[in-house]
């Protein structure tokens, strides 16, 4: 919070900033009657009619009234992440997009639109990595009425924690009665040390190309065994893993230097024993010998176990995306 030379705090800060992170601070009264103050840092996305809508990292939008204002400023971009490979939010989310791709697409200016017959959120939402081209508006009728003629509920995947347009698009999305269904973290992290860990029950980790039945069985999520095939073997170097019985798999695709994870599931009966831990490092260390430096991996925002598992792995969010569905 910025201090003038007599001491008092300052809002410096103006709708001009809309789409600037700030950091601002606000007056309330408590229980007491006495002053409360609150902090808010996040991305200024709307600031109308005396109300400033911010957006924090988490996804959560917070509305400040103009009036209960002590303190704000303009600050910088968070600091660079010390843990794990380096990587903007373009290039990440492209070679996420890589990794999982539809079976059906379709470009609208600089946004993608996805379908694969309802299997995954992923693979049947719009991604908007740069402008559509047209008024938001209109983009967003194309994009109901393209999911409509195909069946399917309209979904946009966006993010926050990311970047200042990515956070303005949620808070329009918000305001036009498209609401969040999901939310996942991106996470990074670099690949040879999950390719070091000891986990014995690797040496019984089987590689292949393809998922068969036993495969599909265990991952749950499939509906359409034909159509989950044809998106989970799409990708630039795509490597199924599992455990004798199904009791653990997982999958993996290269793509240069990355190396994403997904579908890592384990039978609850085998659970804790280091099975999802084994299969992550038997992909590494193929995913390694096949030139991938860095790893990433998205989990879904209420998972707490997978989070924990990957905490300890090392890790980090880089940033969270939420997927918006239309106003029905």
């Amino acid at each position: 919070m910025e201090i003038t030379a007599g001491g008092l705090l300052e809002v410096r800060i103006t709708p001009a900033d809309v789409g600037k992170r700030v950091s601002v601070r606000r007056v309330e009264t408590g229980l007491g009657g006495s002053p409360e103050f609150t902090d808010t840092v996040g991305v200024l996305t709307s600031w109308d009619h005396g109300v400033l809508l911010i957006t924090k990292k988490s996804g959560e939008s917070v509305r400040i009234p103009e009036s209960s204002l002590v303190a704000g400023k303009v600050v910088p971009a968070a600091p660079a992440r010390r843990r794990g490979p380096a990587a903007s939010f373009e290039e990440l989310t492209r070679v996420c997009a890589r990794g999982w791709q539809p079976l059906e697409s379709e470009p609208l200016g600089g946004w993608t639109l996805r379908a694969s017959a309802g299997f995954t959120r992923r693979a049947n939402s719009v991604l908007p990595v740069g402008d559509p081209g047209i008024p938001l508006d209109d983009a967003l009728a194309r994009v109901t009425s393209w999911y409509a003629e195909r069946g399917l509920p309209a979904y946009v995947q966006a993010a926050t924690g990311a970047a200042g347009t990515q956070e303005l698009l949620c808070a329009e999305l918000e305001r036009r009665g498209w609401a969040s269904e999901a939310s996942a973290e991106v996470r990074i992290g670099a690949l040879a040390p999950l390719g070091d860990v000891d986990a014995p029950a690797s040496g019984s980790v089987t590689l292949t190309r393809a998922p068969d039945a036993e495969w599909l069985g265990r991952y749950g999520r499939v509906g359409d065994p034909d159509v989950a095939r044809r998106v989970l073997v799409r990708g630039p170097s795509v490597w199924f893993a599992s455990l004798p019985g199904g009791r653990a798999i997982g999958r993996c695709v290269v793509d240069g230097r990355w190396a994403g994870f997904a579908a890592v599931t384990v039978d609850p009966a085998h659970r804790r024993e280091g099975l999802a831990t084994a299969v992550m490092a038997a992909l590494a260390r193929r995913a390694l010998e096949e030139g991938a430096s860095a790893a990433w991996l998205q989990v879904e925002t209420d998972n707490a176990g997978a989070r924990a598992l990957y905490d300890g792995l090392g890790f980090a969010t880089h940033h969270t995306y939420h997927h918006f569905r239309a106003a029905r």
